[in-house]
């Protein structure tokens, strides 16, 4: 069993990775056996395609068989990079006169309908993600009720809206999908509609930063 945690780091993902901030990360208790004696542990910690140095911390309880990983708070989950790269996408289409240029200028290192599809995935998971954080939060007293990521900005204040609503979302996350919670991505049926398919690759990243 996998129980993934959110690590607050109040620092940049470059000073993260210079101060090998994984080393540094800690869980006071296992999360299952919280009385204590269980021989929970540090765990090998894994390394993410992208930023290029970036591991990611775990621990593991032999008791219930469960490995603990704290991601840090600027990754994204299930998905290569970073929320504010992810971020920068998808304002770059809701900003976009054209989402072909867009993609054209972003990904250089693709044809443009494999670098549209890669945008919009990312476009599609992070307005899903959002409309589940309004489902669950409901009457909250919310800044703001859109499902986009410029309205947030502006509501918040902020360039980085996505860490902030992985903030908001509290103990929330493993019911909204990635990259912004822990959820997965529904699976969509070849020549379906609604939904996509991620691909995953080793521990569920998405392959292709």
């Amino acid at each position: 069993m996998l129980v993934q945690r959110i690590l607050r780091w109040p620092d940049t993902s470059e000073a993260y990775i210079t101060r090998r901030g994984w080393e540094s990360a800690t869980i006071e208790q296992c999360p299952v056996h919280p009385e204590g004696g269980c021989g929970f542990a540090r765990h090998t910690p894994y390394e993410r395609v992208t930023p290029p140095g970036t591991f990611v911390a775990r621990f593991y309880c032999p008791t219930a068989g469960t490995t603990v990983s704290l991601l840090p708070e600027f990754l994204a989950a299930h998905i290569s990079g970073t929320l504010d790269e992810i971020e920068q996408v998808v304002v770059a289409m809701e900003q976009a006169d054209s989402q072909e240029r867009v993609a054209e200028g972003i990904r250089t290192d693709v044809e443009l309908p494999g670098a549209l599809r890669w945008m919009r995935r990312r476009q599609r998971a992070v307005r899903a993600a959002i409309l589940a954080l309004l489902g669950i939060l409901g009457g909250s007293d919310l800044p703001c009720r859109q499902p986009e990521v410029i309205a947030w900005r502006t509501a918040l204040g902020t360039d980085h809206a996505l860490i902030a609503l992985r903030a908001m979302s509290g103990d929330h996350l493993q019911r909204i999908a990635s990259p912004l919670g822990f959820g997965r991505l529904a699976r969509s049926r070849r020549g379906g509609g609604g939904g996509f398919q991620q691909e995953v690759g080793t521990d569920g990243i998405e392959p292709g930063a």
